[in-house]
């Protein structure tokens, strides 16, 4: 039976929060958060294809997105702060990320983990596509702290000018667009948002 559990494993995404060092106004769990991340790589891919000349797939970007986080289903949520505080860590935690994977994968029938390999272990001839799932990362952790300031939470404020600077620090031209020309509208209640489409 271990090898038909996959699917059941993946809805389980919903039970693991995010930002599990903060004071959240509202929680976020990561399928949330990884629908969120597949919405704005695919743009960001579109954006790169139709401002500056690539030729990436958006649709593949999508999927890796949406996949991005599942080995936390096994794993938990590491905190940012946590996982990068020293390269032993990092590190420790890749190979921990790998493991989980692996893990994974064995909860799927063997005619069909192939088809889920190189989107739950990163294939490095994919490593552009898998820039724009990070750049997207951040730009859906730096929404999640807009939000919370917005509601008065001071917690993340911190948090959204590091997170701030790692979008810029990438030198990505799509990220920057999508910063400079999307990210506002975010902090737009529902009746701003709809009467600017008026």
């Amino acid at each position: 039976m271990m090898d038909k559990n996959f699917y059941a494993m993946l809805s389980r995404m919903r039970y693991i929060n995010r930002w599990g060092l903060m004071r959240n106004t509202i929680t976020e769990n990561i399928a949330e958060h990884s629908l969120d991340v597949a919405i704005i790589a695919h743009g960001l891919a579109i954006i790169g294809n139709t401002y500056f000349g690539k030729n990436i797939d958006s649709e593949r970007v999508a999927v890796l997105a949406m996949f991005h986080d599942t080995t936390e289903i096994i794993t938990g949520d590491l905190p940012t702060p946590i996982k990068y505080f020293a390269p032993e860590i990092k590190n420790a935690y890749k190979d921990v990320e790998a493991f989980a994977g692996t893990q994974l994968l064995s909860t799927l029938p063997k005619e069909l983990s192939g088809s889920y390999r190189d989107i739950i272990l990163p294939n490095p001839d994919e490593k552009e596509l898998w820039r724009y799932v990070k750049a997207a990362d951040k730009l859906s952790a730096l929404i999640k702290c807009q939000e919370e300031i917005a509601m008065g939470n001071m917690d993340f404020a911190k948090a959204k000018k590091s997170t701030e600077e790692a979008v810029r620090d990438m030198k990505m031209k799509e990220a920057d667009y999508f910063l400079d020309n999307f990210i506002p509208a975010y902090s737009l209640t529902l009746d701003e948002s709809v009467q600017l489409t008026t």
